[in-house]
């Protein structure tokens, strides 16, 4: 059957997605510390959670103090939806944002926002404290402060196994090195698509950490350090969230219209698609066979960086086959021809 045909039966919410890249839940849900439940504590951590919540839909830490959410800092009521505490421990508040309303307000101050759709990032994390090394693994109780972490800035985390001979893998001196490749390798078992490795160390009442991110063929890295193993892993993906945020942003006002024709679609492939391109509006423009073409708005640069979450890659100008030019785009009496769309407001990818 045609994939023109497949789409019109509307049974795509009933697909299992083989997708590497995640929807991360409760996007708009924070969580802040507190030490009490007092109107002065709760209007601190409302104001907290306001700024951690910019960050994540930005990737920029000065966003929320612009000029442009000066109201919204004033009144955050007005784009949430509901507050709650939640024990613990840690105590904290919890605070519901708005979707609708808060994208409004961000856009209106003319912030980029990254879409719920993110890298799934693998972390190689080794504690290197006082009693010895260690390398978390995804059931540890050394796990769960990096899960909140994540939480608390917006990102998929996997954790691994840490068995004998990941142990053997995850240490110092791989950690600390520029080669992914040990990692990559090891990495291949839980399908992710970007890794972290981090190096921990507890120095005093301090702890210090190096962090090397891979992305594609793009390596990030950096340092944080904190009071606690807690505190460096929050200040570890906050920095993790914004060198990734600008590589999938959307800026309101600057995007450029384009094409984007997909070849080698599937269903499965095709309700992929349809969430990886929600942060540039995709529309369906037309499709035949296998191949589907979507009207989108945004950066090419951006787009291709979403779509390699999904593993597409891009026709090389070589192998694409000339835009034919009907008859009737060429008037009569030989005047100028109707401009048609070039290669350029096009981008072409398959799977």
């Amino acid at each position: 059957m045609r994939l023109k045909n497949c789409l019109l039966i509307g049974c795509l919410s009933l697909i299992s997605l083989p997708a590497l890249a995640e929807t991360v839940n409760n996007l708009y849900q924070v969580r802040e510390p507190v030490s009490g439940q007092t109107p002065d504590e709760k209007a601190r951590a409302t104001q907290a959670a306001l700024e951690t919540l910019v960050i994540r839909l930005t990737g920029d830490a000065k966003a929320a103090q612009g000029a442009g959410l000066a109201d919204v800092r004033k009144d955050p009521q007005q784009i949430i939806s509901q507050f709650g505490y939640d024990a613990g421990p840690p105590e904290s508040l919890q605070v519901d944002f708005d979707p609708a309303s808060t994208d409004r307000a961000l856009r209106q101050a003319g912030l980029a926002l990254w879409g719920s759709n993110r890298p799934v990032i693998m972390a190689w994390w080794l504690n290197d404290a006082t009693d010895g090394a260690n390398l978390v693994g995804d059931g540890q109780a050394t796990a769960e402060p990096l899960r909140r972490a994540a939480q608390h800035r917006g990102l998929p985390l996997r954790l691994p196994l840490a068995d004998l001979g990941e142990q053997g893998i995850g240490n110092a001196k791989t950690l600390d090195g520029n080669d992914v490749t040990p990692l990559k390798q090891a990495s291949e078992r839980y399908g992710s698509d970007a890794i972290l490795a981090v190096h921990a160390q507890q120095n005093g009442e301090q702890w210090q950490g190096k962090w090397h991110l891979w992305l594609g063929d793009k390596m990030e890295q950096g340092s944080a350090s904190a009071a606690s193993s807690a505190d460096l892993a929050d200040a570890v993906l906050l920095a993790v969230s914004q060198r990734l945020a600008p590589r999938f942003v959307v800026k309101p006002g600057t995007s450029s219209g384009m094409a984007l024709e997909v070849q080698g679609m599937t269903l499965e492939r095709y309700a992929q698609l349809g969430r990886l391109l929600e942060p540039f509006g995709g529309r369906l423009k037309s499709a035949e066979g296998d191949k589907v073409v979507f009207d989108v708005s945004g950066s090419a640069d951006q787009l291709r960086s979403q779509l390699a979450l999904a593993k597409l890659q891009e026709v090389p100008a070589g192998e694409l086959s000339p835009t034919p030019v009907d008859a009737g785009q060429v008037p009569a009496g030989g005047a100028a021809p109707v401009p048609v769309p070039t290669a350029a407001q096009t981008l072409h990818f398959r799977w």
